[in-house]
């Protein structure tokens, strides 16, 4: 990736006080609603937009809601019975900050993660969103408390909302990422919501066409796959502006916590990060693409990302930061396109 936008560790302390104050809070709202903030406030401050995120956090504080009451302890022996349990959000929460309090995180990444990753779906791929913004911050800063605890937070959300995708069939390889997302099938109902519509799912085109050859492959492959899915939002994107953003950012997110993962996990990570943004893309992507968008001329990765900023919405946000670590014409075009189509929150 071009990685465009130049980034550097944040050391004002911005983005360690604002994890602080959103760890008094829960991972979802309303039910199921997920918490965006702690991801868009680690790409505000990434971004060079730390002086705005109490702003954002005071503006975002009357949708979080208080973490739900703990049911019962979850153990290294019971932890089957509650993998994929939203009831057991704070327990699994406790959980993962004892594991880390205890042992290296990347340890216990890497114990979770191949556990954790045949649900990706959850929670509409937020969980799997959150843990890649947080791991992102611990490989490239000092391994502090707020961002290790934010870590926990993050396994936790994803193993209560895990949910596994329905057994699929292979429908026809395609020869690239691009091609393999044009021909996935939407589902035949999308009057509901995602959970209804991932129900639907029977197939996806075989992507990649051959077993990738080692974890650089596997990488490679996973590059192709965010590239795609950000250009393609830049033409298919007005179907369902909020939704289809996590065709990107989900794969994304895989893509950021490879290099804290032991190597042989990175193939099976390419498989599920193609499982999630092929159903994302059969769960919301219109049937035919709107004009391209205009390439923007004369702006940096920098002017882009602050109109996200100055937009306020945490998709628009996340969106953007997935379309700056791409750093084309065409990803900064889909990145403004994502500004013009979802609602402002500023």
């Amino acid at each position: 990736m071009d990685l465009t936008a130049a980034t550097a560790p944040d050391t004002s302390g911005t983005l360690d006080e604002a994890l602080e104050r959103l760890h008094a809070f829960g991972p979802e709202r309303g039910g199921w609603l997920s918490n965006h903030a702690p991801m868009a406030v680690e790409a505000l401050v990434r971004h060079g937009q730390a002086p705005g995120v109490h702003r954002w956090l005071d503006h975002y504080r009357a949708k979080l809601e208080d973490m739900p009451d703990r049911v019962a302890e979850v153990t290294p022996s019971s932890w089957p019975e509650a993998l994929g349990d939203p009831r057991r959000m704070a327990d699994w929460t406790a959980y993962f900050v004892r594991e880390t309090a205890g042992r290296p995180w990347r340890e216990v990444l890497a114990e979770w993660w191949p556990r954790l990753l045949p649900g990706i779906a959850a929670g509409a791929t937020h969980p799997v969103i959150r843990v890649g913004h947080s791991v992102r911050t611990l490989l490239d800063a000092e391994e502090n408390a707020p961002r290790v605890t934010e870590l926990a937070h993050a396994l936790g959300y994803w193993a209560a909302r895990h949910q596994p995708l329905p057994s699929l069939s292979a429908l026809a390889p395609a020869a690239d990422a691009a091609a393999a997302l044009d021909a996935v099938v939407p589902v035949p109902e999308q009057s509901g919501g995602i959970r209804d519509r991932l129900g639907q799912l029977t197939a996806f085109p075989a992507w990649p066409e051959q077993p990738v050859a080692g974890p650089e492959a596997a990488r490679a492959r996973l590059t192709e796959l965010v590239r795609a899915a950000t250009h393609r939002y830049a033409t298919y994107g007005y179907g369902e502006p909020i939704m289809l953003v996590h065709a990107a950012t989900a794969p994304n997110a895989v893509l950021r916590t490879l290099p804290a993962l032991p190597r042989e996990l990175w193939a099976p990570s390419l498989d599920a990060a193609w499982a999630a943004s092929a159903a994302v893309t059969a769960a919301y992507s219109p049937a035919r693409p709107a004009d391209p968008a205009p390439v923007p001329a004369g702006l940096s990765p920098e002017e882009v990302f602050a109109r996200a900023a100055a937009h306020g919405d945490d998709h628009t946000i996340k969106f953007t930061d997935t379309a700056l670590d791409i750093g084309d014409a065409t990803a900064l075009a889909a990145a403004l396109r994502s500004v013009e189509l979802n609602p402002p929150a500023l």
